[in-house]
């Protein structure tokens, strides 16, 4: 079965491509959500949870600024200058997948004063929450039209690639 750019990312270099580029975001990710529901209903803005949801937010969104360089320069950019994309179901999955960092790049710019710096918490909470929306959306379109075999819109992978059953592309050398 062919894969998207975005799967052969996680596949290869087991397990580290997987823990960089999906564990540690979800697991930051997913801790900014849940923070966010008890933000929202209890209206804290003081305490363990407070801190807890800032330093998520703070660390997702500066630990995303550095996946979403690291894929534009390893992959974006070599794939794109070499015609190599997977047919619109790869630009979809990586696409979506660097689109859904960037909520999470506001939220860190907001948690350190650097915009929204006038808002109040009410209005800092309502961002919050539409970032961390963005980021579930765009998220889940990645991880679903990365899923994807991309042969069924006509990729046909190279017969060298299968025969010698070489997943990683030269554009996503992982082992460094």
């Amino acid at each position: 079965m062919n894969m998207t750019h975005y799967m052969e990312l996680l596949a290869v270099n087991q397990p580290w491509n997987l823990i960089i580029f999906m564990a540690i975001p979800i697991v930051l990710a997913e801790t900014l959500a849940i923070t966010e529901l008890y933000l929202l209903f209890t209206r804290k803005f003081e305490g363990t949870v407070f801190y807890l949801n800032r330093f998520a937010g703070i660390t997702v969104g500066i630990y995303f600024i550095g996946i979403i360089y690291y894929i534009m320069k390893n992959a974006v950019i070599p794939i794109t200058q070499a015609g190599e994309w997977r047919t619109s179901i790869d630009v979809i999955a990586v696409g979506s997948y660097v689109i859904a960092g960037l909520p999470l790049v506001w939220i860190a710019l907001q948690e350190l004063g650097l915009v929204n710096k006038r808002l109040g918490h009410e209005y800092k909470l309502k961002v919050h929450v539409i970032c961390v929306a963005l980021f579930l959306v765009f998220g889940h379109i990645a991880m679903i039209s990365g899923m994807i075999d991309p042969g069924i819109l006509g990729y046909v992978a190279t017969p060298s690639m299968e025969m010698n059953q070489q997943m990683p592309t030269q554009h996503m050398d992982h082992s460094k």
